[in-house]
């Protein structure tokens, strides 16, 4: 198993994953945000494991944040993306993943390491705390749609 920075070659692969882990997100928003990464790596590194032979099965996306919920210090690191493929899980490898993160954030002058998971995401929730997190607090997000005000009728 090689824990690594990601490749300029394994982009394709690398999108594989991303689609396993966000299946509602467009290719092109999962594309979009890829290049957004790899644009800035003063602010985001993405690790995979790969297995012997070099398949990716496995890739962390981390940043520096200004601030993150629940978290004391800024600037401060964050888990944006943690996926290993079903048939891989429970034998260490997110852990190595997260590892990896958390040393390229302390690298960066971070402290402490922020995430999150969907409030339905159990297997999420629990992989956290497993690797030392806790819960710092739900939350609800809500959005709105606004339409733009039609001229005709404010004449």
């Amino acid at each position: 198993m090689d824990i690594r920075p990601v490749r300029p070659d394994e982009h394709a692969p690398w999108l594989r994953l991303r689609r396993r882990l966000w299946p509602d997100h467009t290719l092109a928003d999962l594309r979009r945000e890829q290049a957004e990464l790899v644009a800035h790596p003063d602010r985001y590194a993405v690790f995979v494991a790969a297995h012997t032979g070099g398949e990716l099965i496995g890739f962390v996306e981390a940043s520096v944040r200004e601030w993150a919920e629940g978290c004391a210090t800024q600037p401060v690191g964050y888990l944006e993306g943690w996926y290993v493929e079903p048939g891989h899980r429970r034998a260490g490898i997110g852990r190595l993943l997260v590892e990896a993160a958390e040393a390229w954030v302390l690298s960066r002058g971070c402290t402490e390491m922020g995430s999150d998971a969907e409030e339905w995401n159990e297997l999420g929730h629990a992989a956290h705390r497993a690797l030392g997190f806790s819960e710092a607090t739900r939350l609800v997000c809500f959005s709105k749609k606004l339409l733009t005000p039609d001229p005709a009728r404010e004449a």
